[in-house]
C-alpha cells in the first residue's frame, strides 16, 4: 500500500466523492483487507451495493483485490493510507469535482459527530474530557494558514504508525478522527 493516492483528475474525483464510497475507502484503510459481506456488516449496508461499489473504487485505483484465507474469499484493500488533491486549481472541472468531494466529507464528518453525540453519555468520564468540540476565531495570511496546517500534520504524524502496527498501541488506546476546518470568514480583504 502506498502512502498517498494524490488524484489530480476530476472524473476520478467524482467517482470517490460518493458517500458509500467514502466510508468504504476508510474502512478499509482502518480495518484492512475485508470482503464485501464484511464490510457490508460494518457499515450497516447491502452486500450488492457494497460490491458494486467496491468496484468502481477499484476501477479508479481507490482499492484493489487481495488474496482471501481460502479460495471462495474475495477481500478488498485500499490501494493508499491516504487520498489528496489540489483545492486550488483554476480549471472549473476540478473545481466542481473538489468542492462535491468537499460536500461528501461534510456530510461525513457531520454525521460521525452527531453519532458520537448521540453516544456520548455512555463514554467514561476520561474520553467525555479529552474529546469533544471547539473552535478558534484567527486572523492569517494564505501562507500563515498553509504553515499551521503542517504544524498541525507534524504534530499528528507522531502517532501515524499506529494505524498500521497495532503493537504500537499503547493499552487503553483507541482510533480517534481528528476532523480539520480551516474555513474563511468575511469578504475577501481589498
Amino acid at each position: 500500500m502506498s502512502d498517498d493516492f494524490k488524484v489530480t483528475d476530476p472524473r476520478t474525483l467524482r467517482a470517490y466523492a460518493h458517500p458509500l464510497r467514502v466510508r468504504l475507502i476508510g474502512l478499509l484503510r482502518s480495518d484492512g483487507p475485508m470482503t464485501a459481506t464484511r464490510a457490508a456488516a460494518e457499515l450497516d449496508d447491502n452486500v450488492p451495493n457494497c460490491s458494486f461499489h467496491l468496484r468502481q473504487l477499484a476501477k479508479y485505483g481507490f482499492a484493489e483485490r487481495v488474496p482471501g484465507a481460502d479460495g471462495r474469499e474475495r477481500p478488498w484493500r485500499a490501494t493508499a493510507h491516504t487520498t489528496s488533491w489540489d483545492d486550488d486549481t483554476d480549471d472549473p472541472a476540478m473545481r466542481a469535482a473538489t468542492d462535491q468531494l468537499n460536500s461528501v466529507l461534510l456530510g461525513i464528518f457531520t454525521q460521525r459527530a452527531q453519532d458520537y453525540l448521540a453516544s456520548r453519555a455512555d463514554e467514561p468520564a476520561e474520553w467525555r474530557a479529552a474529546a469533544g468540540f471547539g473552535d478558534l476565531l484567527i486572523h492569517v495570511t494564505p501562507d500563515e494558514l498553509r504553515e499551521l496546517d503542517e504544524q498541525i500534520q507534524e504534530l499528528a504524524a507522531r502517532f501515524h504508525h499506529r494505524a498500521t502496527d497495532p503493537a504500537a498501541r499503547p493499552a487503553g488506546s483507541r482510533p480517534i478522527q481528528i476532523i480539520q476546518m480551516a474555513i474563511p470568514r468575511g469578504p475577501v480583504p481589498r
